[in-house]
């Protein structure tokens, strides 16, 4: 199975930030196929972008099949405890409205339809592709794109 690295970031927070979706190629090598930015947003905002785009990437590339780690337990648990509750409830929750619930909607949308196992993995504890994925992430925020992917992507030797 096809393994995806995700991270989201924004500096300050809430400021500029940026994603990363990073697809682990082996044990030593991870590309980056996704990145993005905003101006003016928050550290949970991109770590939900970057899953979107991850799990976009995963229907496009991989046939919706994947395992996607992130550092984000908050993505984490909308998407496998709370937001099926949400949904039950008309998207309302008891303690007042939902933050961010478009994304909310669109991420559990593409979750629900495709064979994604998520895995949630400690941030900044020295896991090879999160902080591939972290390092990435800050990259777009200060506004890698198309070109460093593709440079990234040039600079490998498999042989």
């Amino acid at each position: 199975m096809k393994v995806l690295w995700t991270d989201g970031s924004a500096s300050p927070n809430p400021g500029p930030g940026g994603y990363a979706v990073i697809e682990q190629i082996n044990d030593e090598v991870g590309l980056p196929v996704s990145l993005g930015k905003e101006d003016n947003t928050t550290n949970i905002r991109m770590e939900g972008f970057a899953l979107i785009h991850a799990i976009k990437y995963a229907e496009e590339r991989l046939r919706g099949e994947c395992e996607i780690h992130t550092d984000s337990e908050f993505w984490v648990n909308v998407l496998t405890k709370w937001a099926t509750k949400w949904e039950e409830n008309g998207w309302k929750k008891k303690s007042g409205p939902i933050k961010n619930l478009e994304m909310v909607q669109e991420l559990y949308e593409l979750y629900k339809k495709n064979d994604i196992k998520l895995i949630w993995e400690r941030g900044h504890a020295g896991t090879k592709f999160n902080e591939l994925a972290d390092e990435w992430a800050n990259k777009a925020r200060l506004g890698a794109g198309p070109d460093e992917i593709k440079e990234a992507h040039n600079s490998v030797n498999f042989l």
